[in-house]
């Protein structure tokens, strides 16, 4: 090969290199654009810099269009969520008054003398009242829940001042069912928030109370690797298998249970808190002797 052979295949392989050079700087500068947009869209500083007819320039004004739709959404969101919790606001506000003064006459009326029928209906409203106001403060939790207004804080902690508490709050309503609520001592812990945990458990402690005739409830916890699971126990009437996967759902009662006070949330609320700690629960309950209801958490 002669000279000018050499010299032509060296100038094509340095103009060759050169493309490839000029090309990564290319591309490393369009990603380092890319990167400086990025950083400023999360920092919420971005704005279009470039206006010609670049494929960059068409990025900036994507992005943009975007951000713009994102922050209009944001903002929608965020309007949504205040005229949601200004609601639940008013609804436990003006609901508090009027539920309070049915329970103050009611009671006031049961103390006056009374024909059997007027006393009756009295404590038949009472009773009727009581449970409005726990479906309100029940629904008005859920929906804080639900919508973000209140939010779970799970810490480490230990289990048994959590379980003595509910034992604390439901001694006394066992003992006039003539039921004994137990609670056995326990060293474990888990990750969970103190307040919403004890609602969670009350729930279902309070069921248990409720659909349980003779004998106790029971209230343990073991230990693992991974988690903690406490055991709430007690001998009631059961539920049937072809019901177990219903229970936890909002407003359900069983038609064999009609007749028992309640609403159908409960379970339900208790489920979500488990659930938003990254727990969950489960039951297991044979007719006519009585259900367990699990809860694992984290640890």
């Amino acid at each position: 090969m002669n000279k000018t052979g050499i010299v032509i295949i060296l100038l094509c392989f340095l103009a060759t290199a050169a493309v490839v050079l000029w090309e990564r700087r290319k591309a490393r500068k369009t990603m380092e654009e890319i990167e400086r947009m990025l950083d400023a869209a999360m920092t919420g500083s971005f704005s279009e810099t470039n206006f010609d007819e670049s494929r960059l320039s068409a990025l900036e004004t994507k992005f943009a269009h975007y951000l713009s739709a994102a922050e209009a959404s944001s903002r929608n969101v965020a309007q949504e969520k205040d005229r949601i919790k200004s609601l639940i606001a008013d609804i436990s506000h003006q609901t508090k008054t009027p539920i309070a003064n049915l329970l103050l006459y009611s009671e006031l009326l049961m103390e006056e003398t009374l024909p059997v029928s007027a006393k009756a209906n009295v404590e038949a409203l009472y009773k009727q009242s009581e449970k409005l106001r726990f479906l309100i403060d029940s629904l008005v939790k859920l929906s804080r829940l639900e919508n973000g207004i209140i939010s779970l804080s799970p810490q480490p902690a230990a289990l048994q001042p959590l379980l003595e508490s509910v034992v604390e709050q439901y001694t006394a309503k066992a003992s006039e069912k003539g039921l004994s609520l137990q609670m056995q001592d326990t060293d474990a812990f888990a990750v969970f928030d103190f307040k919403w945990t004890a609602e969670a458990l009350a729930n279902i402690v309070d069921n248990a109370i409720k659909y349980t005739e003779h004998g106790a409830i029971t209230i343990s916890a073991v230990s693992y690797e991974m988690f903690a699971r406490i055991d709430i126990s007690d001998t009631g009437s059961g539920i049937p298998e072809s019901e177990q996967a219903k229970i936890f759902a909002r407003f359900y009662r069983s038609n064999s249970v009609q007749e028992q006070e309640g609403v159908g949330i409960g379970l339900y609320l208790a489920r979500q808190i488990i659930s938003g700690e990254g727990g969950y629960i489960k039951v297991a309950s044979v007719p006519g002797k009585g259900s367990t209801f699990s809860i694992f958490l984290p640890k």
